[in-house]
């Protein structure tokens, strides 16, 4: 399983300024690092791990977005053309990413593992938390330099609108 270190070790090899962020107490999920870092959601990233099942058969897919905005099966199908799309096991997700479940940093994820990297986090500025793989360990990093980083196809995965929400046209005269 990837850790920590793994990370650290990789980021200055990149020459990335980051800090590995020891955390008051242990976290089970990516979903818990706003509450354990008195942190806003918004600055706090995670990845989920999803099932898609398609034409040619079923997968894994990692979606990297913010813990405020979680990723939506119906968004994720939508975008990839998938008949199914449901959270992954928790042995899925540790075989297929190579960290923990609920634990998975957006880095360092295996090169044939599709990864989604939610458009909203391009509006995030300054600097992000995210898991390390380990319980007591949080990453500290600029956005601009994590996103650089994440091998990921970006893609909007905002919640679609419902049908019946009216939509407002101006029309120029």
């Amino acid at each position: 399983m990837k850790d920590a270190l793994a990370i650290h070790r990789w980021l200055l090899a990149h020459q990335i300024h980051h800090e590995i962020v020891r955390l008051p107490r242990a976290l089970t999920c990516a979903d818990e690092l706003p509450e354990v870092l008195s942190a806003d959601p918004a600055t706090c990233v995670g990845v989920s791990v999803f099932e898609v099942t398609t034409r040619i058969g079923r997968e894994p897919v990692a979606v990297v977005s913010s813990v405020d905005n979680p990723p939506r099966p119906g968004g994720i199908g939508a975008t990839l053309g998938a008949r199914r799309v449901r959270p992954a096991s928790a042995f899925t997700v540790n075989s297929a990413t190579d960290y923990a479940a609920g634990l998975v940093c957006p880095l360092l994820l295996p090169d044939g593992l599709t990864v989604l990297v939610d458009e909203r986090l391009g509006q995030t500025t300054g600097l992000v938390h995210t898991p390390t793989g380990e319980r007591h360990t949080a990453l500290l990093i600029r956005a601009s330099d994590l996103l650089q980083l994440v091998s990921g196809k970006v893609a909007d995965l905002s919640p679609p609108r419902p049908r019946n929400e009216a939509v407002t046209v101006q029309l120029a005269g």
